[in-house]
């Protein structure tokens, strides 16, 4: 008997998985070997015509899923889908045999089959297989989403990514460009002689980055971990340790809010690179990305959202300081107390938290004033200490640290600085972050002695970057959330 809230398809599918059964054919079958891909096919043998076709007289070996199937009697058609795309299949039953043309005949939509056969133009000059062998390989026991339709509900589509890949060709287009974005951003750090590592994932100590942790716990070691919100200071350990240019792509964990351009569980690339400075930062960023979107889309123009983003370098350059001056009239170059800071957040009605310092009132003034401004891509530096703990103070005005963080179309793509390498400095900081905690800033960082120590040893002047991989890939690919470039993203439960 069959499961009570079975849908009648279903029940009709599992019934031919049966027959399939009585007959002696495995429904869920076996190894195949394939020749050609649906790809190759075309790019071997599109560009002959039929009597070409029918001189060379090639023969393949295919497999698929059924996508489409029509044709009565004695023969028929259907279109086959692999990886690559869709090829059509013309199937006679005095080719493939009785036996095997009842098999095809009792096929669904969905089902997975094996087709031996040859290449042949149709009268309408589609290039087709002529199926000469009906392998079936896997029954599908539910029904693909109604063709015309697909799967519309884009929460349901994010949730079953395996049915969204089979019916949308923009999903599938997405995943496979992503891989090959992550490959030309390691192209391009090897070339530059970086070299990747990689660091761990829990981490005994909050720290590289402002953000709320995810907590796990070890029972042998009897201790809570965080899972990385930064890989930041183990890869500066390792410029400590004399590695010079290293990188690291991999998962970061953020347990925050989660929106069209936050996912709790993202990818990033982080490098650092001895001697250097942020504006070598800002000159690798830039030649990364320019460099990554010209390999991948063979243009430095980007259509995203219905704009144009211009990807060439060089790039906008632009001090928060004189942003904010510019977009709000408001001069924080002036010398003011914390008090004065906080007069002018209040006119400017800017809500101001318990832990604020004129630092996090200056970054409150760009994000309101000057984040949504910015279209094209935009080195913003010179971030306030406060909210700067691992970057180096700026030597004109100490108020302000060598830091940048690009926005492109309203959002940050990446963070990177001149990094901080003085341990008395760095101890100072981290004992600030901790009273940040104390008076209620979940996303303080905690003290990291280990690290700390590890400065004593003489980190050299070093720069460090970090670019968010999910917004650079919804940027290349004209996706506006970021859960539709992440093959499986969180969701809420049904």
């Amino acid at each position: 008997m069959y499961p009570e809230d079975l849908k009648e398809q279903q029940v009709v599918r599992r019934e031919k998985a049966q027959e399939l059964k009585n007959r002696g054919i495995d429904p869920f079958g076996h190894k195949y070997e394939r020749t050609h891909t649906s790809k190759q096919i075309y790019d071997l043998f599109d560009a002959l015509d039929h009597d070409q076709l029918e001189e060379k007289n090639e023969h393949v070996s295919i497999a698929g899923r059924i996508m489409l199937k029509r044709g009565q009697g004695k023969a028929g058609f259907m279109h086959l889908q692999d990886r690559d795309g869709q090829i059509q299949v013309y199937v006679r039953q005095d080719m493939i045999g009785e036996s095997a043309y009842e098999t095809f005949k009792a096929s669904d939509l969905g089902d997975i089959v094996g087709i031996k056969g040859v290449i042949f133009r149709t009268k309408t000059n589609a290039l087709t297989v002529k199926a000469t062998e009906f392998t079936h390989l896997t029954k599908a026991l539910r029904p693909l989403p109604d063709k015309f339709h697909g799967l519309q509900d884009k929460e349901e589509a994010r949730r079953r990514r395996y049915v969204d890949l089979i019916v949308n060709e923009e999903s599938k287009r997405v995943a496979m460009l992503r891989p090959k974005i992550i490959r030309s951003i390691q192209k391009f750090f090897d070339s530059k002689g970086f070299i990747e590592v990689e660091t761990p994932v829990l981490h005994g100590i909050l720290g590289g980055a402002a953000a709320r942790p995810f907590v796990t716990h070890h029972n042998t070691l009897d201790m809570d971990f965080y899972l990385r919100i930064a890989t930041e200071l183990p890869l500066k350990r390792l410029i400590v340790g004399g590695m010079e240019a290293v990188y690291e792509i991999g998962r970061l964990f953020r347990n925050e809010g989660m929106d069209a351009k936050h996912n709790p569980e993202f990818t990033t690339i982080e490098a650092y690179l001895a001697y250097a400075d942020m504006q070598d930062m800002m000159d690798l960023v830039e030649e990364c990305l320019s460099t990554v979107t010209y390999d991948i889309l063979g243009t430095y123009d980007v259509t995203y959202n219905e704009q144009t983003i211009h990807m060439q370098r060089p790039w906008k350059r632009w001090h928060m300081v004189d942003a904010i001056k510019e977009l709000s009239g408001v001069d924080f170059w002036q010398q003011m107390s914390l008090e004065d800071a906080k007069v002018l957040a209040k006119k400017h009605d800017i809500h101001i938290e318990k832990h604020f310092s004129y630092g996090h009132i200056v970054e409150a003034f760009f994000e309101r004033y000057c984040e949504d401004e910015i279209i094209q891509p935009t080195m913003v530096y010179g971030h306030p200490i406060e909210i700067s703990p691992l970057a180096k103070k700026n030597e004109q005005d100490p108020r302000f640290t060598d830091r940048f963080e690009l926005f492109i179309m309203k959002s940050e793509y990446a963070n990177a600085f001149s990094e901080l390498n003085d341990p008395i400095d760095q101890r100072e900081r981290f004992e600030n972050q901790v009273k940040e905690k104390d008076m209620g800033n979940e996303e303080a960082t905690e003290m990291d002695i280990d690290f700390v120590e590890s400065l004593e040893y003489g980190m050299p002047p070093t720069g460090g970057l970090g670019i968010g991989i999910d917004r650079f890939v919804m940027l290349l690919t004209n996706t506006p959330n970021i859960r539709d470039v992440i093959l499986f993203p969180h969701l809420k439960h049904r």
